[in-house]
């Protein structure tokens, strides 16, 4: 029988990617290098069969290289794409993700955090409801779309930018009357301000607006209602309409299609969060749209940064719009 052959070691992999040993090293634990070194040695990885053992390392240095990832749920398309994209960038850094899904509740939110903490994972990145949950001080944390403290960075898109943008884009189109339709938290977040952000321009612009704002538990059949009463002699008094999620744009436009209406012929409608047809085709609908792969990579630097106190306690990345079909360009 012949011999095995002895496992592939880091001295190895250093000697085929023409590295130090202590890049090795580095990649292998997570940490900042040069990104062509990083291709090096993954590359030399990759041809030798070498593999590392996250058990022991974790023993020897009390780190995992494993972040945990608090989201709802990946039915939203959006929350989907957000679990994606930083799946991506944590690969990146030879990183695994601990996918956690709350489906909203509460409860769930404080059960996770404390089995991540149980569990020593490296941090934590999370979209949270949670009105009383209590941030861990012994393991870095790092939010979507909440502000919690000066301590606690939060990663979040310009809504209020994202509103603006909407409004003008409705008046540049030939809109005169529109109407501003959400569900959210009752928290204040960073997705409150896309309606500050509506508000604003269309003072600005001089646009009639209305703005109906639900509870994320109110039914529908409001939204179904509101509409209802702007039907005149058979004509919708709205010509315009900005709706706080791209789902929740989808959902009006088949009422208005149900009550006789053509989009955007009759009414144009404007979402939020960019969200394509099967993940990456056409918009579903007009949209503002969020950069998620921007959001997922700042959200991975912080989590991972070794000067977490250091990063800025709000970081607000660039919207744009993006025609999807139910606007009049």
């Amino acid at each position: 029988m012949a011999k095995a052959k002895n496992a592939p070691t880091m001295a190895d992999v250093a000697r085929e990617a023409g590295v130090a040993l202590g890049t090795v090293s580095r990649v292998i634990n997570g940490q900042q290098v040069g990104e062509e070194f990083r291709r090096k040695v993954e590359e030399a990885i990759q041809r030798l069969g070498y593999q590392y053992n996250n058990s022991g390392r974790a023993l020897r240095t009390d780190r995992t290289n494993t972040i945990a990832l608090i989201i709802p749920n990946t039915i939203n398309p959006y929350f989907a794409l957000l679990v994606h994209h930083i799946n991506i960038e944590l690969e990146k850094r030879n990183y695994r993700m601990l996918l956690c899904f709350t489906e909203y509740d509460r409860d769930r939110e404080t059960e996770f955090i404390q089995m991540v903490r149980q569990n020593r994972a490296d941090g934590i990145i999370a979209l949270t409801y949670n009105p009383n949950l209590t941030i861990p001080d012994d393991i870095p944390f790092v939010t979507i779309d909440r502000f919690f403290s000066v301590s606690v960075p939060c990663i979040a898109a310009d809504n209020f930018g994202g509103g603006r943008i909407a409004a003008q884009k409705l008046a540049e189109f030939g809109c005169r009357k529109v109407a501003f339709l959400r569900t959210g938290s009752s928290l204040t977040n960073e997705p409150s301000k896309r309606k500050d952000g509506f508000v604003s321009a269309c003072v600005e612009l001089g646009l009639s607006f209305e703005v109906l704002a639900l509870e994320d538990e109110a039914p529908y059949s409001q939204f179904e209602a509101f509409l209802q009463d702007h039907v005149v002699d058979g004509k919708l008094s709205l010509d315009g309409l900005f709706l706080g999620t791209d789902m929740l744009a989808w959902q009006i436009i088949q009422s208005l299609q149900r009550m006789g209406f053509r989009v955007p012929e009759d009414v144009q409608v404007i979402g939020f969060d960019g969200i394509r047809m099967f993940g990456n085709q056409s918009y579903v609908v007009s949209t503002i749209v969020q950069p998620v792969q921007d959001i997922a990579e700042a959200c991975v630097s912080a989590v991972l940064s070794r000067h977490l106190s250091t990063i800025p306690s709000l970081i607000c990345l660039p919207v744009h719009y993006a025609s999807g079909g139910t606007t009049k360009e």
